[in-house]
């Protein structure tokens, strides 16, 4: 019995070890084919990935952002009449697109169309602004606020450029970025704070229009140890001057037309000495050639022609007049102590200057008592004479908490514009003009809130006392900058203390003279 038992456990133990090398040899097998599907998956999703790469790469992201907003604004005239409207309402629409390649290359565009409820207002009904009685340097031409200004429900391209980042300039350790296009240069640094966007380029205390050029930007901060030092070189062009397709009977398509005017330029920079994201600094240089303005006998022309100041087509010749010149220094305290209540108030200040530089026979600050040819009070500026304006502004952004929590932010701002004063901010966000172009004061409260991450609202008070005219003009003529209580003095309705040709002007222009401005703003804001 003890010799079957011991032969059935040596015949299992054999069948045994001969099972489990069996089972060995096909787990083996079985790793090796696991091994070898993990290979091709992992060769799968390396495709895959590769090919969602480049799907994303030749997409264009894109973002939406819908404005609609309601305005009662109010001008009280020199006159002492008013004008206004209490519901001007609008839509705007900007497209937001952008689109990187790789890490070095950046596309950004976005098509705009800003207009009136149920109007189309891009098209004037005074033919005296259309085309400027010059072969095409009119006010249509100058397209630096072609997307801020009520027009139609056309859509523009407000932005498109290219942006190259660079990781080091001259071989040092220095960040660089190259940029040519459809510019970022309306809601400057600061002016962005009350339009609740991100601030652009340039410093919107003197510069915010659309432009069309390059720029170039050093960051400095690593070479130098300065927090956010950076140097960035601009330039721009304002008009081009070349025939039209098919101007001239087709024969010199986009030639240099002898009969209008030289092309308008900007060059410039902006130096930041400092930039830690609570201690914010910018300066500003930049000088404007070869501007275009109305010289005085026109513009005396057409106002006696009737046309109270707006030219009419045989009068309103624009000419070059000269150069001006416009540096700024902002600064902006980004959280006023490390935490609580006051890590969130911002505050501002900038300073602000203008000097024109006239050709020898240019006018570009106005006209002067001898060019009417009859005594009036000092206002203007001689032919070949250049005037210094400058202007201060001051704001505070607050946070509004209730207990823990925030229901919004509350902006102040104020600023100052001296008699000469000339900013390029023709495209503020402002339907009565540029409140920071203002010759005179300027005040304005805003209150923001945020519903969610994409709908907001806000109401805006701005308040524009002028203490000149010309404010919002253009240059020579159009910018002159008369005294409006003098030319209330002089007039008829005074006793026209100063002769019957002096109450003449100046019961001509009264009634077209902005002395008060006032606009209250209420807008709902979608954006993702």
């Amino acid at each position: 019995m003890k010799k079957i038992v011991t032969a059935s456990l040596v015949a299992t133990l054999a069948l045994t070890t001969v099972n489990a090398s069996s089972v060995n040899d096909r787990i083996t097998d079985l790793e090796a084919q696991l091994a070898k599907l993990q290979k091709k998956v992992k060769k799968q999703n390396k495709k895959i990935n590769e090919v969602k790469a480049h799907d994303s790469g030749d997409n264009i992201k894109w973002g939406v952002d819908l404005r609609t907003s309601i305005d009662n604004i109010n001008y009280d005239m020199a006159d002492g009449t008013e004008q206004g409207k209490n519901d001007l309402m609008a839509t705007r629409l900007w497209l937001n697109m952008a689109y990187a390649p790789n890490a070095n290359n950046v596309f950004k565009g976005q098509l705009s169309y800003n207009k009136a409820f149920g109007a189309d207002l891009g098209q004037t009904t005074n033919d005296a602004l259309n085309p400027f009685g010059m072969r095409g340097f009119g006010f249509d031409t100058f397209n630096w606020f072609s997307n801020e200004s009520l027009t139609n429900d056309n859509l523009k391209v407000r932005q498109a450029y290219w942006l190259y980042l660079g990781e080091k300039a001259f071989g040092l350790d220095m960040p660089w970025t190259f940029s040519v296009g459809r510019r970022p240069s309306t809601n400057g640094f600061l002016a962005n704070l009350r339009d609740d966007d991100a601030a652009q380029s340039p410093l919107g205390h003197i510069i915010n229009v659309e432009f069309d050029g390059l720029s170039s930007k050093l960051d400095l901060s690593k070479i130098t140890g300065v927090p956010g030092m950076s140097f960035k070189l601009c330039m721009g062009q304002g008009a081009t001057n070349a025939v039209p397709m098919l101007g001239n009977l087709g024969a010199t398509n986009y030639a240099n037309d002898d009969a209008s005017m030289e092309d308008i330029k900007l060059a410039g920079f902006i130096f930041e000495p400092y930039n830690d994201g609570q201690y914010i600094v910018k300066t500003t240089a930049f000088r404007a050639y070869d501007l275009p303005g109305f010289d005085t006998a026109n513009m005396m022309a057409a106002l006696f022609d009737g046309a109270m100041g707006m030219p009419t087509a045989d009068t309103a010749m624009m000419s070059q007049q000269g150069d001006i010149d416009g540096a700024a220094i902002s600064v902006l305290v980004d959280g006023v102590t490390e935490d609580g209540y006051f890590a969130d108030v911002k505050l501002f200040a900038s300073l602000a200057g203008t000097k024109t530089r006239p050709d020898a026979d240019g006018q570009m600050l106005g006209m002067t008592p001898s060019d009417l040819g009859f005594a009036l009070p000092d206002f203007g500026a001689s032919k070949g004479e250049g005037k210094g304006g400058h202007s201060y502004w001051f704001g505070a952004q607050l946070p509004v908490n209730v207990g823990d929590e925030n229901y919004g932010k509350l902006g102040l701002e104020y600023n100052h514009g001296s008699k000469y004063w000339r900013p390029f901010d023709y495209a503020e966000d402002t339907m009565i003009g540029s409140k920071l172009a203002a010759r005179g004061d300027a005040w304005e409260v805003y209150y923001t809130y945020q519903f969610n991450e994409a709908l907001s609202a806000q109401f805006r008070y701005t308040s524009i006392d002028y203490d000149y005219t010309g404010s919002q003009g253009f240059f020579a003529s159009g910018g002159t900058p008369l005294k409006i209580d003098d030319l209330k003095a002089m007039s008829t309705a005074a006793g026209a203390p100063m002769g019957p040709q002096a109450a003449m002007v100046a019961d001509a222009m009264l009634p077209n003279v902005v002395e008060k401005a006032q606009d209250a703003r209420f807008y709902i804001r979608y954006r993702f």
